[in-house]
């Protein structure tokens, strides 16, 4: 890796910063200097905490190789560059990161939320009844049923059933965990109406692919977020 600032040096930490100011170092050209220079070198190892002989040996082999003049040339380049960026208007790359969008919630809406979360956490897994025992019930959950079902009657040791109790807040009720209220779209023609602040879309699993494409690129044009793009 080439080193551009001081803090891309191995064993060199934010707080030694300030100290090489103080030192008269602030760039990678002062600091291959400094290493030059046997006293600023006994001086760097009694000042900087932390810092010896091998990790100035280190550094005096990261600087090597660094091309100081081509590093300088760059900067200026870029300082004397005024003109704005050509905005090209092209299909996201899929490999990059793109910043999703984020629904517009009230504060009622967002401490629901965060207590549907807190209460999911803690929430346990429901299965059905002696699921352990015959495999081939699953463990999908089903109402316990049978006039002698302990489970039914919430006996002490049995698996918890499924109550009202475990409910999360009303607020926060059918949101998608991001915030947003879900709609479900088979074509293009059903994102009109969506509102981008508050609701996102998610496909249709019958949807093809050629659909999903044109749903996708007319939902970017709108500002929708789609829950479940395509990959």
């Amino acid at each position: 890796m080439s080193v551009r600032t001081l803090k891309d040096l191995q064993g060199l930490k934010e707080e030694h910063i300030a100290v090489l100011a103080e030192m008269g170092i602030e760039s990678v050209a002062d600091m291959k200097d400094a290493l030059s220079d046997e006293a600023k070198v006994k001086e760097l190892v009694k000042t900087l905490s932390g810092v010896g002989p091998k990790t100035v040996g280190k550094w005096k082999e990261e600087l090597e190789n660094v091309d100081i003049a081509k590093q300088s040339a760059a900067k200026e380049a870029v300082k004397k560059e005024t003109r704005p960026a050509e905005i090209i208007e092209e299909r996201p790359d899929p490999d990059a990161y793109y910043a999703k969008a984020k629904p517009e919630l009230d504060d009622e809406t967002k401490d629901a939320l965060a207590k549907r979360a807190l209460i999911s956490g803690r929430r346990p897994e429901f299965r059905r009844q002696e699921w352990f025992r015959y495999s081939k019930l699953g463990e999908k959950w089903r109402r316990p049923k049978g006039i002698h079902s302990k489970m039914r009657r919430k006996m002490k040791h049995r698996p918890p059933a499924v109550a009202i109790g475990y409910r999360g807040p009303a607020a926060a009720r059918d949101l998608h965990p991001s915030g947003f209220e879900e709609k479900l779209v088979f074509n293009a023609a059903d994102l009109e109406g969506i509102d981008p602040k508050k609701q996102a879309v998610r496909i249709g699993g019958t949807v093809g692919t050629r659909k999903r494409i044109i749903i996708e690129d007319r939902a970017d044009e709108l500002g929708i977020r789609v829950l479940n793009r395509m990959v």
